[in-house]
């Protein structure tokens, strides 16, 4: 099973839009879920930052990663975008399928 998701970070709501939008046409991801504000704390250049952000959660398939993580720091507003993948170790045969259909229609897989 190559299925993933991939967590990324947005400054705004309409950053995570466009941003989905666009990696959902390209076939790069079969779903995008953007959940609203969420509290971050991090360290940037030496200082604690508190910031709201979008959290996005997006579905796809391994194979796509590189060309997902150059496709989102292309179009992202951050310096040190958030990406990050985590495996999907079980799930809905016929969701994980529909992952796939939508995955394979990418010209970069």
């Amino acid at each position: 099973m190559d299925a993933i998701v991939v967590f990324v970070t947005t400054s705004s709501e309409e950053e995570a839009a466009a941003l989905a939008k666009l990696l959902v046409a390209q076939h790069l991801v079969a779903c995008v879920n953007v959940l609203p504000k969420v509290k971050s704390f991090f360290q940037w250049e030496g200082k604690i930052s508190e910031e709201e952000e979008y959290l996005m959660i997006l579905k796809t398939r391994m194979p796509l990663f590189n060309t997902l993580k150059k496709a989102i720091t292309a179009q992202h507003s951050y310096d040190v975008p958030e990406i990050i993948a985590l495996p999907i170790v079980q799930g809905s045969e016929s969701y994980l399928s529909w992952i796939q259909d939508m995955t394979n229609k990418s010209n970069n897989s």
